[in-house]
């Protein structure tokens, strides 16, 4: 895939994500109590921040490295199992709680390879 094709992809989930963690963080404040209100606003809270850095990837002027595409990557996986599994936690009875790890994970490695970006890269980025 083109590094135009990455940064349309990453564009448009932080768009979504952006959109969805505002609705789940309105949601969770005021139709939601107790254990589900936090569940829903931490969801809201990591997949504002997230979509975010997938914006700033998004608009990188120069060439994309490994690293920055796995950043990016990284960062979609992480906003879909983390906050898709919270969101579902506090909504449902369905047993994700176990997915939510993963989704954290993800994050982490999502910020180690924006890093490790940053030492690859010959032009800055952001």
């Amino acid at each position: 895939m083109t590094d135009d094709g990455w940064r349309r992809i990453w564009q448009t989930a932080a768009g979504i994500f952006g959109a969805a963690a505002v609705a789940i963080g309105a949601y969770g404040a005021h139709g939601l109590g107790g254990h589900a209100q936090d569940l829903t606003g931490k969801a809201s809270e990591f997949g504002l921040l997230h979509a975010l850095a997938l914006l700033a990837l998004s608009r990188g002027a120069a060439p994309l490295c490994r690293s920055l595409k796995l950043a990016g990557t990284f960062f979609l996986l992480g906003t879909l199992l983390f906050c898709g599994a919270l969101t579902a936690l506090a909504l449902t009875s369905w047993p994700v709680a176990l997915v939510t790890p993963f989704g954290g994970t993800s994050f982490i490695l999502g910020w180690l390879c924006l890093a490790g970006g940053g030492m690859t890269q010959r032009k800055t980025v952001l």
